[in-house]
């Protein structure tokens, strides 16, 4: 069985505050949390260096489950999940996809440039932190392969579970596909380039 979690993808293992436990029965791993304290130590080399430090009751995530069915409705009414608008951008007929995308990283520019200059926080009050990033090589070959899985399904990451909701359930078969690939990514990770 496969955990995720942070970026990371760990098969026959498990990560909890810091530690690798190797595979182990729920009621163990049960134990092993409850003694453990209620806020993780993140060091350096951690992906999500954003992690809530505040404790939350379940049902507070909710908010996020509503933003995600209001972006799933706007995916769908702007044509974005669309197979025909996906192909029509990667044939160059149709400007669409192009405009959207080109919005998106504008916006996300502008958002971060503002998140760095002002230290703006979270709503919580806590430090928003925007790691730098290295190029590396791995990036021109995940690029590529990405694009190609995105022309071929149709589909970008992103809006799969708005299909869904769409009824087109034939993507059920490229979200399994996304996540057989994704643990081969982390079975992997080791041997890449980084």
């Amino acid at each position: 069985m496969a955990f995720t979690g942070c970026n990371h993808l760990f098969y026959d293992w498990r990560i909890y505050y810091s530690q690798l436990y190797p595979s182990m029965d729920f009621i163990t791993l049960k134990i092993i949390i409850m003694q453990q304290p209620l806020v993780q130590q993140i060091d350096d080399n951690t992906a999500c260096i954003n992690t809530s430090e505040k404790l939350h009751p379940w049902w507070y995530n909710l908010k996020y489950a509503a933003v995600g069915i209001v972006f799933g409705i706007v995916f769908y009414k702007a044509e974005i999940i669309s197979w025909f608008r996906i192909q029509e951008m990667f044939r160059l007929q149709s400007f669409h996809m192009y405009g959207v995308i080109g919005t998106a990283v504008i916006v996300g520019a502008i958002s971060v440039f503002i998140i760095k200059k002002w230290n703006v926080k979270t709503i919580h009050g806590e430090k928003i932190t925007i790691a730098d990033k290295e190029f590396n090589k791995g990036q021109i070959v995940g690029g590529l392969l990405f694009g190609s899985g995105w022309a071929i399904t149709g589909a970008c990451p992103g809006p799969l579970f708005a299909h869904i909701g769409a009824g087109f359930f034939a993507i059920l078969i490229v979200i399994a596909s996304a996540i057989a690939g994704t643990w081969v990514y982390g079975y992997l990770r080791d041997k890449l380039p980084h």
